[in-house]
């Protein structure tokens, strides 16, 4: 289990101990808006991370509480990973920077999640979290 060491009590600094990489919201974002839940599903994201990084960032989501990590009933070698309330507690920060990247980052169209967040940003997120919630736990369904 990898530890990580808080370099201060800042909360800003706790915050990039964990997430301070380029990797791991943009699984949390795969999680909470693509509903990805397995290892293939991250490996199949556009970014194209590596699947040593991928591992590495799994644990720390799952080791931080982030994530909780079982057995999948239809495949027992391959894991499921399904957000905690701590994970969906990130969908205003994960919303605000999708808007912030929108607004800066030229080379983009617009993203469809960002014409439910122009209309009403405080409903989207709600309603983002309230179906992330009635996941949680989900058995999976077959594809």
């Amino acid at each position: 289990m990898k530890i990580i060491n808080s370099r201060s009590d800042c909360p800003i600094s706790y915050s990039l101990d964990i997430f301070g990489d380029k990797w791991t919201l943009l699984i949390l974002r795969d999680m909470m808006l693509s509903e990805k839940r397995s290892f293939s599903d991250f490996l199949n994201s556009p970014e194209g991370i590596a699947s040593n990084i991928l591992v590495d960032r799994l644990n720390i989501l799952h080791n931080q509480g982030f994530v909780t990590k079982e057995a999948s009933l239809l495949n027992k070698s391959k894991f499921l990973y399904t957000l905690t309330e701590k994970a969906i507690d990130l969908v205003p920060v994960v919303i605000d920077l999708i808007e912030w990247g929108e607004k800066y980052n030229s080379k983009r169209e617009p993203k469809s999640i960002l014409t439910k967040v122009v209309k009403n940003k405080a409903r989207a997120i709600k309603e983002i979290q309230e179906n992330l919630r009635k996941k949680t736990g989900q058995q999976e369904v077959s594809k």
